[in-house]
């Protein structure tokens, strides 16, 4: 499996970004897919997740009503909108897929990781 982020950059506070994560190597549309987000000594942390059907998906408490997941699995492909974006948002932004299919995004057990997309939010 692999996993190939993008559409990081530089942007100020209140600004939006949309990522994207190409996959490959799995058949997408059977596999959860989440995205994670690891700032500078800090540990990597949750931060959304999508059901293999685009049904379900979670959030982390941080990004909650500010961030979307979404996906096409015509186009294997996820995506994270995020919007009114702070300082704290600024992070080295993966992806992933579950390692079962037919998982929940609550329960999954992410694995393949990505290179990242650099997200940065100034103040």
């Amino acid at each position: 499996v692999q996993v190939v982020e993008s559409g990081g950059g530089l942007v100020q506070a209140g600004g939006s970004l949309r990522l994207s994560c190409a996959a490959s190597g799995l058949t997408f549309s059977q596999y959860a897919m989440g995205w994670f987000r690891q700032a500078p000594g800090k540990e990597r942390e949750f931060v959304a997740g999508i059901s293999w059907s685009g049904v379900g998906t979670t959030y982390s408490e941080s990004v909650k009503g500010r961030f979307t997941i979404s996906r096409d699995n015509a186009k294997n492909t996820v995506y994270l909108q995020m919007n009114s974006l702070k300082p704290e948002d600024t992070a080295v932004y993966y992806c992933a897929a579950d390692r079962l299919s037919f998982g929940s995004p609550v329960t999954a057990d992410f694995h393949s990781w990505g290179q990242g997309t650099q997200v940065t939010v100034s103040s």
